[in-house]
């Protein structure tokens, strides 16, 4: 079963009226299915990601430095998000725990800033991949009931500032964004935020007003907005079945070798099945924590190479913490669909569990085919059989699992390689092909 078909949008809500208004809209145009963990409602925060292609986190009333209910577990969510590099978007408090979890702080503040109000793009804003288009100014929402702020951590990027709190819009890594103001509102979204802070609403520093105001300043901010979040869309689509896999296996990959070490025997013996010779050029696509490469070494000596590429960063920092595996092998971290090597540089695949992960393994088999050499090998392995795996996650035999026989044999073929071996037997599948053309 491909973890691709559980891709979703985790989205953590605080308030009933703090909901994703325009980044839902966004999101539901790209096609992107939403997951909402409402912490009003009582939901508990998921302790993993679960297979979400990204996570947003909403404001709220409490402060990330406040000690409020599900305030861990959020973190821990924010930081497995950062861990296995996927889409991020945290909004008002939902930045704050973005900033904390990346190593910053959230700050207490003297200076409330409530209502609407400009903010500027900093100079990084013009090659953001969200804020690349967004003016110089930008007219947003701002709720900040005590004037909070935040440290940023070391390496993050800033987009936007204003005079009273310096960051507003910010960057982590590649991918996570955190947005101290409201960019998201539509005029439910104000008269919502009318309605749950009436206080606020009557004391904010706008002329006429919050509401009175709000239709010329959401004809300004809209088209900006609307871009913004179209970009976030576009971006957790484009990246969603790698982010599938690399939420599902992170959690797992700092115990995933001491979980299977006894299985390493038997994936030497499967590589010894492969017939490769010294001096010849092996690659491991979806390495894991690399339990492969010591036997795949033995097998084209020292003269030879080995490669280890993974998807998951989680996983090649597994591999290199187990004693000696790093030096065995050239580890790179790209896409099994897309790997980075010329036409035919490869004389053997080994890959173990991973046909089941992609989200096309037609494709993926015709790329295998396509960096091996005429005459190269290719072996599929799992430690268990179809059968075991099925009843140990108690369901049937799946009849368009691609491992099946019937559908591996023609699937194979037709990316050019020719099975001369296919064992499923209780306790290993084994499948090896012959590169013919």
């Amino acid at each position: 079963m491909s973890h691709a078909s559980t891709v979703d949008v985790l989205i953590v809500e605080h308030m009933p009226r703090e909901g994703p208004y325009a980044i839902g809209v966004a999101l539901e145009a790209a096609g992107l299915p939403v997951r909402a963990c409402r912490t009003w409602a009582g939901d508990p925060v998921p302790d993993s990601l679960g297979g979400a292609a990204a996570l947003v986190v909403m404001g709220g009333p409490a402060a990330a430095y406040e000690d409020f209910p599900g305030r861990t577990a959020e973190l821990a969510l924010l930081r497995t998000a950062l861990e296995a590099e996927v889409p991020v978007l945290g909004v008002c408090l939902g930045a704050q725990l973005l900033a904390e979890a990346a190593g910053g702080r959230a700050l207490p503040g003297r200076v409330p800033r409530i209502g609407w109000g400009e903010v500027r793009t900093a100079p990084a804003a013009h090659t953001d991949p969200l804020f690349a288009a967004a003016p110089e100014r930008l007219p947003v929402l701002h709720r900040h009931g005590d004037g909070d702020t935040v440290d940023l951590p070391a390496g993050a990027t800033l987009l936007a500032f204003c005079d009273r709190h310096q960051v507003q819009a910010f960057r982590i890594g590649g991918s996570a964004w955190g947005l101290r103001f409201h960019l998201e509102v539509d005029k439910s979204a104000v008269d919502a935020f009318a309605a749950a802070f009436p206080d606020e609403a009557d004391e904010a520093a706008t002329t006429p007003g919050l509401i009175a105001s709000a239709p010329g300043h959401l004809a300004d901010l809209a088209p900006h907005r609307d871009a913004v979040f179209a970009r976030f869309a576009a971006l957790v689509a484009t990246r969603a079945a790698r982010s599938a896999t690399r939420t599902f296996f992170t959690p797992m990959a700092a115990t995933w070798e001491e979980r299977f070490a006894a299985d390493t025997p038997r994936y030497a013996a499967a590589v010894a099945r492969m017939g490769l010779r010294s001096g010849q050029r092996a690659l491991d696509v979806g390495c894991g924590s690399g339990r492969a490469l010591p036997a795949l070494r033995a097998e084209v000596g020292d003269e030879g190479a080995v490669v280890g590429v993974e998807l998951t960063p989680a996983m090649l920092t597994a591999t290199a913490a187990v004693e000696g595996r790093a030096g065995l092998a050239r580890l790179l971290m790209a896409d099994a669909c897309r790997l980075p090597f010329a036409a035919g540089a490869m004389d053997g695949i080994f890959s173990a569990g991973l046909i089941n992960h992609v989200p096309d393994p037609a494709a993926a088999l015709c790329e295998w085919a396509r960096v091996t050499a005429p005459g190269g090998v290719l072996l599929l392995f799992h430690p268990s059989g179809r059968a075991e795996r099925a009843a140990r996650h108690g369901r049937p035999l799946d009849p368009d699992d691609p491992l099946a026989e019937e559908n591996l044999r023609p699937a194979l073929h037709a990316a050019g390689w020719a099975l001369d071996s296919y064992e499923d037997a209780t306790r290993h599948f084994l499948a090896r092909a012959v590169r013919v053309r």
